[in-house]
């Protein structure tokens, strides 16, 4: 039988969060209809100005926090009622600020990855009710995470995400070479951050499993091997509701197994995609020898020498439908999607027999 997801004070019938997908894949179509079927939606914030109608050239950083409040707006228009949070990369060199427009605009849960969110309880002091939630590769991650907060701010995280390097989509918080070793065990570090809080903090919190959640049996081995709920992202693209471009819904139909590559984003990260060309890094680079316009990033070779490509803006593209010269982001299950569905299809699929809570 499956348990409701409770984080802080915010309690859903099914204990699925959906991923943050940046530059407008989970906006706030995706994430407010995730909430409506019983899951936490999550808008992402990074480039969410890009493709907003806010965005002037000029004014990047004014349009970010602006078309984040319009998403979550957007959200709970479709579920009024729903645990509407938000994914914020610390990576983002407006973090600060969009964690601050998340909590004005209404958002339930902060979820932060790309980096340890050592100081967002600081930011979000006058928010008591908003439930925090770092994601981690590691136990000494969470550790980290936990004294610091404990220490400075008397507070804990309300619940952790264990992201499993080896098969989550986007940036990964892993060192290249250490990504498909076969080394990393998800969920021996999912029962030692659950052992960690319960013995050094007196407390259960939810930890939930990121990574390679496809279907229902992915989702059952989640919960049997002890962690609380289960994050997906990848799975909800090929829905009607996802925001991004029929262009890149089709990239994952067609795409292959062998298509799934990690790359070396200019932000410092590997991050899984799909990979045209065997990623030749030149067909994301239609900005080459155009300065940063943007500065979306704390670190970014792009930004600082020209280096590589401005990712943003591939992202950019391949959400508007130019998935040739885009980059499509996904994680190792992409492949296995067949065809357009919904929403409320999937957590048919995923909860079909659970009890109305």
């Amino acid at each position: 039988m499956t348990q409701p997801l409770t984080i802080g004070k915010h309690t859903v019938r099914y204990p699925l969060i959906q991923g943050g997908m940046g530059v407008r894949i989970s906006a706030g179509r995706l994430a407010g209809h995730i909430a409506k079927n019983g899951g936490v939606g999550l808008v992402a914030a990074a480039g969410i100005a890009l493709n907003s109608g806010l965005y002037d050239g000029r004014n990047f950083f004014q349009a970010e926090a602006e078309a984040f409040k319009a998403e979550l707006r957007k959200a709970y228009e479709i579920a009024p009622d729903g645990v509407i949070g938000v994914n914020v990369m610390v990576a983002l060199s407006d973090f600060e600020p969009l964690v601050k427009a998340a909590v004005e605009g209404g958002a339930k849960v902060i979820v932060c990855g790309a980096g340890l969110p050592m100081g967002l309880p600081e930011l979000t002091a006058d928010h008591p009710d908003v439930a925090l939630v770092p994601i981690v590769s590691s136990l000494r991650a969470a550790q980290l995470i936990v004294r610091k907060w404990r220490k400075a701010y008397h507070r804990l995280p309300d619940a952790v995400v264990v992201e499993d390097p080896d098969t989550a989509g986007g940036h990964l918080g892993e060192k290249m070479e250490n990504i498909g070793t076969g080394e990393y065990d998800q969920y021996a570090t999912v029962r030692e951050v659950k052992a960690f809080f319960r013995e050094e903090c007196g407390v259960d919190i939810p930890v939930i499993a990121a990574g390679g959640v496809w279907d229902r049996k992915d989702l059952e081995h989640a919960l049997a091997e002890g962690a609380d709920g289960v994050q997906m992202a990848s799975r909800f693209v090929c829905t009607e509701e996802c925001d991004a471009s029929d262009e890149f819904k089709q990239r994952y139909i067609e795409c292959s197994q062998e298509d799934i590559g990690l790359i070396m984003s200019p932000a410092g990260l590997p991050g899984r995609a799909i990979l045209n060309n065997k990623d030749n890094i030149r067909q994301y680079d239609l900005d080459h020898h155009t300065p940063c316009r943007m500065g979306c990033l704390k670190k970014c070779s792009y930004k600082e020498s020209g280096e590589r490509f401005c990712i943003v803006t591939a992202l950019d593209r391949a959400q508007r439908g130019d998935v040739d010269t885009g980059l499509v982001f996904c994680g190792t299950n992409a492949w296995k999607a067949d065809r357009i569905t919904t929403v409320k299809a999937i957590f048919d699929e995923l909860f079909g027999d659970a009890p109305e809570k």
